[in-house]
């Protein structure tokens, strides 16, 4: 089976009129996981940080950094770090939300590669990139597994580069 065809669609979440798309059944499966992962770490480049967000971006950017050879660092929801350097709020599809960077982990100039699962809409990767800029990092691409072309996410990314394994 394809990589691609364990995306799992699920309707009606976390709303009506919402289709999640489910990659857990990728990462269940040990050779569709080694494959997405492989990939991603060929995409950072001179990165020198990869940084997942959270939840399922925790997975694969953690992942991808042990193949990259690099460190890894969680964005996190609001509330969840013990020392916060840096947040910032942002509108979702169904809502509000605000990331939080841990403190003293990102040291300005420091060259990052944002992993994530899906590119939807755009706002929590944009979010996400605003985030390590407003930290003095470098952001230098943004690494998805899913790529939801019809929601136009990539254009809340301006010039960043963005790595997208699969489109839907």
């Amino acid at each position: 089976m394809r990589v691609a065809e364990r995306v799992r669609s699920v309707p009606g979440y976390p709303q009506a009129g919402v289709l999640f798309r489910d990659i857990t059944p990728i990462l269940a499966h040990g050779e569709s996981f080694a494959t997405v992962t492989t990939e991603l770490a060929a995409a950072t480049g001179d990165a020198e940080l990869v940084v997942g967000v959270e939840a399922r971006g925790f997975l694969l950017g953690a992942a991808v950094a042990i193949v990259a050879g690099v460190g890894t660092v969680p964005v996190r929801k609001a509330g969840k770090l013990p020392s916060v350097a840096a947040s910032r709020s942002y509108d979702l599809e169904y809502g509000s939300a605000t990331l939080e960077l841990p403190a003293g982990v990102v040291e300005p100039g420091t060259r990052v590669y944002v992993v994530d699962d899906v590119l939807a809409t755009g706002g929590t990767a944009a979010a996400t990139c605003a985030l390590l800029a407003d930290a003095g990092a470098e952001v230098v691409g943004f690494g998805t597994l899913l790529e939801l072309t019809a929601l136009h996410g990539r254009a809340k990314l301006g010039d960043l580069r963005i790595d997208a394994l699969l489109n839907a």
